[in-house]
């Protein structure tokens, strides 16, 4: 079969051009999407009387026939038919034979294109923020656990204060629900119906969008078909988001990796998220957590490849737009897969309370307790500050922890506070009392986390 649009051409592509023009390899999976606006399409024409009720009754049993045998596997794509949108619509004229011209009145692939990859974005978005909705509710429930379970704050990889696990899982929470909240935004902007905007213009035929957009389930119609064709803003926005996502991701598995080591030994991670070595029989490496750490590269990459693409082409459409499919269909499929996977190995992995409380004995991570202790006895906060930091380098030299230090030490050292001892800085105490709102205090960690069930309850 010639090609659809071979009218004004007196030869066709040579193979090897054919296959490099062609997007039907990659945009084949989109079929349901370019049947469900074709659908769509159809109807709305045979209400605005541009074909009748008998040609779309037709049409639309042929689409639904096409649609059937490309999911039973019964299609082979060729580069012959370029994209799923002329081999759709090759198939249907099989099917229903000269009515099938009809199909593509009002609209063009320009248009045709951007709704079936908008239709494809909306149920890929509303697959991840279920995923990301399940990756919330995990950590809630690691957070519950670890209310009261006391590890190191870290800055600069350093001992900085005691905080909770609760907590520490809590901080995810709030990265992630960030990412929801994008996800959320992009969507609104991605919920228009270009249909209709045909192929930079509109069209002289008198189409009713309002009609295709509440067959669809659209929220809104897009205001300029100029822009609609040339719009690729929400795939971008999209990749962004999968990006911040995948970077939090990314950090997260870092510091599995991090505490998973002999150095730390802060975690267990199941066995089933590690693999060995070929060489090595001892080892039992974080693989996984390595492998989401390593996955975030390609998403940022492809936010970056998309925006190369679209920096320099001019309104409207230009074929450099096919380059957005591909990184498109990766990017979701990375995301989705490495949020399913990560959850699981969130519910599979504990921390050594044992081995922590061990690593507790060391920094000195009380010590801007003791500073503050000083403050609310009338010593200013520098002051504070400056003492106990001399109090520290004591310590180091006297091969000594702040529990260790006698009465008399603390009169070396003119602690201007009467006092026998710091052993009363327990690491318990210093937690306890960290009661800001935003806090590591577990007062304060139930209430993020009743916030946290409150805001997947609102999704």
């Amino acid at each position: 079969m010639k090609n659809l649009w071979s009218g004004r051409f007196t030869k066709g592509m040579t193979s090897y051009v054919a296959e490099y023009n062609a997007s039907i390899n990659f945009d084949c999976i989109m079929y349901e999407y370019d049947i469900e606006g074709s659908i769509a399409h159809v109807t709305m024409l045979a209400k605005q009387n541009i074909i009748s009720e008998s040609e779309k009754d037709e049409i639309i049993r042929g689409l639904l026939i096409v649609k059937d045998r490309i999911k039973n596997g019964e299609v082979e794509f060729s580069v012959d038919d370029e994209d799923i949108h002329m081999t759709v619509e090759k198939l249907l004229f099989e099917e229903v034979g000269t009515v099938g011209k009809k199909l593509h009145t009002a609209r063009s692939r320009n248009d045709q294109n951007d709704l079936d990859e908008k239709l494809y974005l909306r149920h890929e978005t509303k697959q991840t923020l279920a995923l990301l909705k399940d990756l919330l509710e995990v950590l809630l429930k690691k957070a519950e656990a670890g209310i009261y379970d006391i590890i190191p704050g870290f800055t600069h990889t350093q001992h900085a204060q005691p905080i909770t696990v609760g907590f520490y899982y809590m901080c995810y929470f709030q990265k992630f629900k960030r990412d929801v909240e994008r996800f959320l935004s992009s969507y609104e902007r991605l919920d228009y119906n270009p249909l209709g905007a045909c192929a930079l213009a509109g069209t002289t035929l008198p189409i009713d969008r309002a009609e295709t957009t509440k067959l669809m389930g659209f929220a809104h119609i897009t205001e300029n078909a100029l822009d609609t064709v040339s719009d690729r803003d929400y795939i971008v926005e999209y990749l962004f988001c999968a990006s911040m996502c995948m970077t939090h991701l990314s950090r997260f598995a870092d510091e599995y990796v991090m505490y998973n080591s002999q150095e730390f030994g802060f975690i267990d991670i199941d066995d089933s998220f590690c693999t060995g070595s070929s060489i090595m029989p001892q080892k039992k490496n974080p693989d996984i957590a390595e492998l989401v750490r390593g996955k975030v590269g390609r998403v940022v990459g492809h936010l970056m490849g998309l925006l190369m693409v679209l920096k320099g082409t001019p309104m409207s459409f230009n074929k450099d737009f096919q380059e957005d499919k591909e990184p498109l269909f990766d990017a979701v499929n990375t995301i989705n897969q490495t949020l399913f996977i990560f959850a699981r190995m969130l519910e599979n992995t504990t921390f050594k309370m044992e081995n922590i409380k061990k690593q507790l004995e060391k920094g000195f991570i009380n010590a801007t307790d003791i500073a503050e202790f000083l403050v609310c006895n009338n010593i200013p906060f520098r002051d504070a500050h400056e003492m106990v930091g001399s109090m520290v380098k004591y310590c180091e030299q006297q091969n000594k922890t702040f529990a260790d230090l006698t009465h008399d030490d603390l009169k070396t050292l003119h602690f201007p506070v009467e006092i026998d001892s710091l052993d009363i800085f327990t690491n318990e105490k210093c937690v306890a009392q960290r009661k800001s709102y935003g806090g590591t205090s577990p007062e304060d960690v139930k209430r993020q986390i009743q916030n946290g069930y409150d805001f997947i309850a609102s999704l």
